[in-house]
Parts: C-alpha cells; structure tokens; sequence
C-alpha cells in the first residue's frame, strides 16, 4: 500500500484520506508549523519584476 508523506515530518499516511482531517499534513501541529514558515516568509512565491517601459516622447508636446 502506498502512503503521502507529510511535507512538514516526512511521516508517512497509510489509508483513506479521510483518515487523515488534515491532509495534506497528518497532524494539526505540522499544519500550524506550516502556517508559522508561510507568514514567516520562510517559503516564497518567485516573481519577477516587470521591466519599466521607456517613456515614449508625447507626439502633442515634441522634446
């Protein structure tokens, strides 16, 4: 049978998901330990910084 591993202890999950209230996690503290990393910061969402546009000259008021 195979089993989740919990991402926060490794633990492995054998059975129904419904055994497990909360899943993906099988404990509430290994939830909570995940919550505390996000606000944290400890786990990021990359992202990358949208390059500016060079300003165009105004085709009313030419430099």
């Amino acid at each position: 049978m195979n089993g989740v591993r919990c991402p926060t202890c490794g633990r492995v999950m054998l059975g129904n998901r419904a055994e497990w209230p909360d899943f993906p996690f099988c404990c509430r503290r290994c939830r909570q330990i995940d919550l505390g990393r996000w606000l944290g910061e400890e786990y990021r969402i990359p992202h990358s910084t949208p390059e500016e546009p060079e300003p165009e000259s105004d085709p009313i008021f030419p430099p």
